[in-house]
C-alpha cells in the first residue's frame, strides 16, 4: 500500500494517496489526535493490495487533528459537524475524480472521530460512498431528511467496555443505519475504546465477503 505514495495539498486536504492494485480504495479517516499516516498500518493489514485515500483533519483541538469541533467529549457542535462531512464529501468526490477512482470502489475506514464523521456522510451524503467500516462509532447526528441508503453495506465494531462511546451508542448508530435501508453487521469486542487484533480479523472477514460477493 505504500508503493508510490504521495502527500499532497490537493482540494485544501493534506492527504496521503496510493493507487490500488486490486479494485479496491480506502477512504481512512484517523481518530482524534491521527493523521493521513495513522490508519496505514490497518489499511495494510485489512487488504494490502488496496489503495489509499487518506485525508488529515482541518479541526486542531489542543493540537490534535480531528474532522469537526465538539463542545466537550461526546458532544459535537452540529453547525461544524455539517460543514465539514459536506467540506470531506466534496473532497472525496474531487479527488476520486482527479485520481480517477471509481466511487464505488471506495471504502471508508473510520476509527472513533472518523468513523464518526464517516457515519455522518452515510446519513448527509450517501451518494458519496456505499461501503464503510466503521470503528467504535457513535450517532453523529439524526438527519432532518431520510437518506436511502438502500445497497449501502456498513460494518460497525464496538467495545463492549468502551469508556468514550458507550456501547448502546453503536447500537443505536446500527439501527438508525439499518432504518434507512443500509445492511449493517455488528461485531461487539469485549474491550474498550482502543481496537484490538479481532476488530481486524473481523473487518478483513467483512471485507472479504463484500468485495468477493
Amino acid at each position: 500500500m505504500n508503493r508510490g505514495a504521495t502527500v499532497a495539498q490537493a482540494h485544501d486536504f493534506t492527504h496521503q494517496y496510493a493507487e490500488s492494485e486490486d479494485g479496491v480504495t480506502f477512504v481512512l479517516l484517523h481518530g482524534t489526535g491521527g493523521d493521513e499516516y495513522a490508519l496505514i498500518g490497518l489499511g495494510n493489514a485489512l487488504d494490502a493490495d488496496a489503495g489509499v485515500m487518506s485525508p488529515r483533519g482541518k479541526i486542531l483541538e489542543n493540537g490534535s487533528p480531528r474532522f469537526f469541533r465538539r463542545l466537550a467529549e461526546g458532544v459535537f457542535d452540529m453547525e461544524d459537524l455539517v460543514f465539514r462531512t459536506h467540506e470531506l464529501a466534496d473532497w472525496i468526490e474531487a479527488a476520486a475524480a482527479e485520481y480517477g477512482i471509481d466511487r464505488d470502489t471506495l471504502v471508508a475506514v473510520g476509527y472513533s472521530n472518523g468513523a464518526n464523521i464517516a457515519a455522518s456522510m452515510l446519513l448527509l451524503r450517501p451518494e458519496t460512498l456505499k461501503r464503510a467500516i466503521l470503528l467504535r462509532p457513535m450517532v453523529p447526528l439524526v438527519p432532518e431528511s431520510a437518506p436511502d441508503l438502500t445497497g449501502a453495506t456498513v460494518h460497525i465494531a464496538a467495545g463492549a467496555s468502551d469508556p468514550l462511546i458507550p456501547l448502546k451508542e453503536s447500537e443505536r448508530l446500527a439501527d438508525l443505519l439499518k432504518s434507512y435501508g443500509a445492511e449493517v453487521t455488528f461485531v461487539r469486542q469485549p474491550t474498550g475504546h482502543q481496537l484490538v487484533n479481532a476488530d481486524i480479523a473481523a473487518a478483513r472477514e467483512w471485507l472479504q465477503h463484500i468485495t468477493n460477493a
